[in-house]
């Protein structure tokens, strides 16, 4: 009978830690721009990668009111590897992540898209309206002229 309520325990603690693994796969860094955070996007995008990265950011966003803009850097993702991807899914995903951060009036910004991966959803025919840099660098440029009115 111990061995049995061993093996639940184990059962419960391990879905415990799986959570946690997911948690941390969604990083949510500060900027050095005041209101602004960086989520990298690192390996896997699949529909349910966004769906947790879009519930995590909002999450933070209800907790930290201050955020203004979320910088999604892509540089790292597998959208930029060899794999074959569906583009519709991931311009629809995308575009929820978009639309859904407006609604809570945060400036949705993305970074580090291959160029190929641009060329392949347009080709495609796909529409997505996206603030885009080429990465984080011209990013926070932009934002720190902005915020301090430089032109």
């Amino acid at each position: 009978m111990d061995h049995l309520n061993e093996i639940e325990n184990l059962k419960v603690r391990i879905k415990e830690l799986e959570l946690e693994i997911k948690k941390m796969s969604v990083p949510i860094i500060s900027s050095i721009v005041d209101d602004t955070i960086l989520v990298p996007i690192v390996g896997y995008t699949g529909s349910e990668r966004f769906e947790m990265i879009r519930s995590q950011v909002l999450e933070y966003i209800g907790s930290h009111s201050n955020v203004s803009s979320v910088i999604f850097d892509f540089t790292g993702s597998d959208l930029n590897g060899n794999n074959a991807h569906n583009f519709d899914t991931i311009a629809f995903e995308l575009k929820v992540m978009n639309e859904t951060l407006k609604l809570m009036d945060v400036r949705p910004i993305s970074v580090g898209f291959h160029p190929m991966i641009v060329r392949e959803i347009v080709a495609a025919g796909v529409e997505v309206e996206l603030e885009s840099y080429i990465n984080f660098r011209m990013a926070l440029k932009v934002l720190l002229k902005e915020n301090v009115g430089i032109s």
